[in-house]
């Protein structure tokens, strides 16, 4: 079953390859160029070479299902093995062009960069159309999200890889969806039923009783991000949104926004995102 699992994924490679992706590429500075040597997993790689000391490059932008790496008692998400197949199949052996849109190294001393093939294909742009990934960013770290949330979107409403398995099931903004899940990362949806700025933070409350219901807060600094990206959250009383994600517990299943890119103004028919564009901030912030 793997090995045919496996055959189908090269076939969809295959079929992709060499494909240039349209993206923004002037909000990406362009970096060095090494050869991939070893895939991690769904969302890391390492280089043949260092570049600027680091040899490992965490694909910004991505959340890939994540593999136990050394944790003792950690399960591996459903389809990790598949995911990081997925970018051996696009990388492994091959020379990346790291490109940068924010913040260019995390705290593991890791390169966060987007990653190009010789041939322009963008490998976060693949790992998501292919269902491989989800979006996943942070206040110093959101270029080009538009573009990832369209290719998530198609891979979603097409039910291809982690979206045809119920654990990355997008959830409804209700505690009986919710509140088995905290600790977990999760997409939600919902309509907001009231918005409300209580001592500098934001409360986008999804039911009428704030001690058990979803909440998701944003703190002043935050509002702040929000309204430079033209979006005051206070207007999202009444809108469907999608927010994304680690979920915790604070009265009912709670969740903070720290940067307008997690929060999608969505058709709650289509569920097309109705404010692509806005959600390119105007310079990164600092973690």
């Amino acid at each position: 079953m793997l090995i045919f699992k496996r055959i189908c994924l090269i076939v969809v490679f295959l079929g992709c390859a060499g494909a240039a992706w349209a993206t923004p590429l002037d909000d990406l500075k362009i970096g060095a160029s090494a050869r991939v040597i070893e895939v991690v997993d769904g969302d890391t790689v390492i280089l043949d070479a260092a570049i600027d000391d680091a040899i490992q490059v965490r694909l910004v932008g991505l959340q890939a299902p994540k593999l136990p790496l050394g944790r003792k008692g950690f399960r591996p998400w459903p389809l990790a093995e598949d995911s990081k197949y997925a970018l051996e199949v696009l990388t492994l052996n091959k020379r990346v062009t790291l490109r940068f849109g924010g913040a260019r190294m995390d705290r593991h001393g890791r390169h966060l960069a987007h990653l190009f093939l010789d041939d322009g294909t963008w490998v976060q742009g693949q790992m998501l159309e292919r269902g491989m990934a989800r979006v996943y960013t942070f206040p110093d770290n959101r270029a080009v999200t538009d573009d990832m949330y369209a290719l998530e979107r198609q891979a979603r409403d097409a039910g291809r890889g982690i979206w045809a398995h119920p654990f990355y099931a997008v959830r409804a903004a209700t505690p009986e969806a919710l509140d088995r899940l905290v600790g977990t990362f999760q997409v939600i949806e919902g309509r907001v039923l009231d918005a409300a700025q209580v001592r500098g933070t934001v409360y986008l409350n999804f039911g009428g009783n704030w001690r058990d219901d979803f909440t998701v807060t944003l703190d002043s600094r935050t509002r702040r991000d929000f309204l430079k990206s033209n979006r005051d959250p206070l207007s999202f009383e009444g809108k469907y949104i999608r927010v994304r994600g680690w979920l915790k517990k604070r009265n009912g299943p709670a969740l903070s926004a720290t940067h307008p890119a997690q929060i999608e103004l969505i058709d709650p028919e289509s569920g097309a995102n109705q404010d692509l564009g806005s959600v390119r901030p105007e310079s990164p912030l600092p973690r």
